[in-house]
């Protein structure tokens, strides 16, 4: 597998100090990240604060110019980043996926990590019915044996989560997954990342998104992105907070929390509405 790191044995995923510089440009500046196991980490940011850049490292997708990161003990460099891809589940709603394949069959394409079918025979009986237990956990068990292309969504996000989950990761990256999801969609995705929560609590997942509805509620950490650089990071009820959201996305917002579940609004300026 290649170089394996001395660390405390709950740390999944740790970047040091990393930045990501291209044609001349820092995407990001300086970033550290420690995720440890049964973590439930948000990266929040505008459009552009690197939040995506961050993922991609931390999936081992990319490397960074400077710094480093460590994925399950190993680190990224010196490592075989095919062999550390298939211990890390990653979720991206604009997969390219574009299979005749039914549902369950995608689902089973996670053990190889390819958009080919897998032959059944080289499924375990045991492999299906945790497949098929992930689409029920997820609430797309009804929807096994349809094909992709008839499904929402929304439906494919979480099937897109069932695949990812297949191989049994320690750690899942989602990449914005309600991204054009209708609010049905959305709270019926944000209810299976619930379940899988309660499911597996040893399961350390890191969400992207610039939207805090988009938010589970069993977010445990958050991480604040401005520019490529960090403005704070740490236990989720001592991150989000208005003044740390006002500075994150650069306007004066207010922020409330109802039933473990995040709004946001423009602070309204005294006077706007007079007249």
């Amino acid at each position: 597998m290649g170089e394996l790191m001395q660390a405390d044995p709950d740390v999944l995923l740790r970047a040091t100090d990393v930045s990501v510089v291209r044609d001349g440009r820092a995407l990001l500046d300086g970033v550290s990240l420690t995720v440890r196991a049964g973590e439930h980490w948000a990266l929040l940011g505008a459009n552009g604060a690197g939040k995506t850049t961050l993922l991609r490292l931390l999936g081992a997708l990319a490397h960074p110019t400077r710094g480093a990161v460590e994925l399950l003990g190993h680190r990224i460099g010196r490592v075989d980043l095919r062999e550390l891809r298939a211990l890390v589940g990653h979720v991206d709603p604009r997969h390219p996926l574009r299979s005749p394949l039914r549902v369950r069959e995608v689902v089973l394409t996670g053990l190889t990590g390819s958009v080919e079918p897998v032959p059944r025979r080289s499924v375990s009986a045991e492999q299906l019915a945790y497949a098929d237990g992930l689409l029920e956990l997820l609430g797309v068990a009804d929807r096994a044996d349809a094909r992709w292309p008839q499904l929402s969504q929304g439906e494919r996000g979480r099937v897109l989560i069932a695949r990812a989950l297949l191989p049994r990761p320690r750690l899942l990256l989602l990449d914005e997954p309600a991204t054009g999801l209708d609010v049905p969609g959305r709270e019926r995705l944000l209810e299976g990342l619930d379940a899988l929560r309660s499911a597996d609590p040893g399961l350390a997942t890191v969400l992207v998104t610039h939207h805090l509805e988009e938010l589970p509620e069993g977010t445990s950490h958050a991480l604040l992105l401005r520019g490529g650089r960090t403005l704070a990071r740490g236990p989720v009820d001592e991150v989000l907070t208005g003044d740390g959201v006002s500075a994150c996305f650069g306007l004066p917002m207010v922020l409330t929390r109802t039933e473990g579940r995040w709004h946001v609004r423009a602070r309204r300026r005294a006077g706007a509405l007079a007249g």
